[in-house]
Formats: C-alpha cells, sequence, structure tokens
C-alpha cells in the first residue's frame, strides 16, 4: 500500500470509525439514554425481544442471536443502582421505625 493510501484510510478512519472506543480487553460502544427509566425500557424491550424469538422457535434457525441480546441487556442492568436504592430503601424503614417509638 502507498504512503498517500495509507494516509487516506487513518484520515477516513478518524472521521468514520468512532462508535467502538478502546478498552483493555477490547472495544465498548456507549448507549445513550434520557435517564434510568429509558435504560429500564430499553433493557426490558431486549428480554421481550428474546422471549418473543424464543416462543417463535420450531426448530427453525433464528435469525436473533438471542444470546448476544442477552448478553447485552445483562451488561445494561444498573447493579450498583440497584444496590443504592437498597440502601435508601433501608435507611426509609429505619426513619419509618424511628418515627413510630
Amino acid at each position: 500500500m502507498k504512503v498517500a493510501e495509507i494516509e487516506y484510510l487513518k484520515k477516513q478512519s478518524a472521521q468514520y470509525l468512532n462508535i467502538l472506543k478502546s478498552a483493555n480487553k477490547g472495544y465498548y460502544a456507549e448507549l445513550k439514554v434520557l435517564n434510568y427509566s429509558e435504560l429500564g425500557c430499553v433493557i426490558t424491550n431486549m428480554l421481550k425481544l428474546c422471549i418473543l424469538a424464543l416462543e417463535q422457535d420450531n426448530g427453525q434457525k433464528l435469525s436473533i442471536d438471542v444470546g448476544l441480546v442477552l448478553e447485552q441487556a445483562l451488561q445494561l442492568f444498573p447493579t450498583d443502582e440497584m444496590e443504592l436504592l437498597d440502601i435508601i430503601n433501608e435507611m426509609q424503614i429505619k426513619q419509618s421505625y424511628a418515627e413510630v417509638e
């Protein structure tokens, strides 16, 4: 490949290849959502898609990779935020008991 071609490809790559970001063991892509409610809707719809795909599977080869969709939904699930909600809930319960006494 000529130097000019390589430079052209580098320029085009910088302009167009911007979705995947480099990470330690591969790449990641950002998912932009408005809030946690929208994130929940995205996860819910991904799970519904998998349910529908599995229900339609009558021994036919599915064009939907259900495992891949489930893996992505699992990565999107806000585990840390759920733990925070547990902490807030426990604090609320303790405060309610303290007010009753």
